[in-house]
């Protein structure tokens, strides 16, 4: 007896390109990618603060602003997180994808935490700047950088949430 193979729909790949629901965006329009550009922009902003406020210029300001920074890609984060989890959530079992997710979202979280405890550090010293501060965004920028590169490869080396080559031909046809 002969089995065929799943239609192209069905198979893993073309389930983890499909939303979860509409909620999570359109077929080949996640919100995941477009929410994390909160986070990552003030946090690399936070970092320019915190820079700034060690050069001894407006030091209590610019400490200041790195916190309401790292408050905001916290918030950033976490609603970013609930729209990657549902991306997540439609990858198939033990499969390189999903093991490349599950680092993807584990050093996320770390971030969080990170920069959590790192919005508390910077205000304990608003009128000294601080260096704990710097280090600990650098951390976290660097650590995102590196969580950056493996949501890169979800999307564009395994197709994670991307629409199927059949639909992306349809953008190279003769207008």
């Amino acid at each position: 007896m002969h089995t065929s193979a799943p239609a192209f729909d069905q198979t893993p790949l073309m389930h983890a390109k499909k939303p979860l629901s509409p909620i999570a965006g359109p077929y080949g329009h996640p919100f995941h990618p477009i929410l994390v550009t909160v986070p990552i922009g003030s946090w690399i902003a936070a970092l320019v603060f915190d820079i700034a406020a060690l050069s001894g210029f407006e030091r209590e300001a610019f400490t200041i602003g790195a916190a309401w920074l790292i408050a905001i890609g916290v918030i950033g984060a976490v609603i970013a997180a609930i729209f990657g989890l549902m991306d997540f959530s439609r990858i198939p079992a033990r499969t390189k994808a999903k093991r490349t997710a599950t680092t993807h979202m584990t050093i996320n979280l770390a971030v969080v935490v990170l920069f959590i405890v790192n919005f508390f550090v910077h205000l304990a010293s608003p009128s000294d700047g601080s260096v704990a501060g710097l280090i600990l965004t650098i951390i976290g920028v660097l650590a995102l950088g590196v969580s950056g590169w493996l949501g890169g490869k979800l999307a564009y080396h395994y197709g994670v949430r991307v629409a199927a080559e059949q639909t992306q031909a349809e953008g190279y046809t003769a207008a």
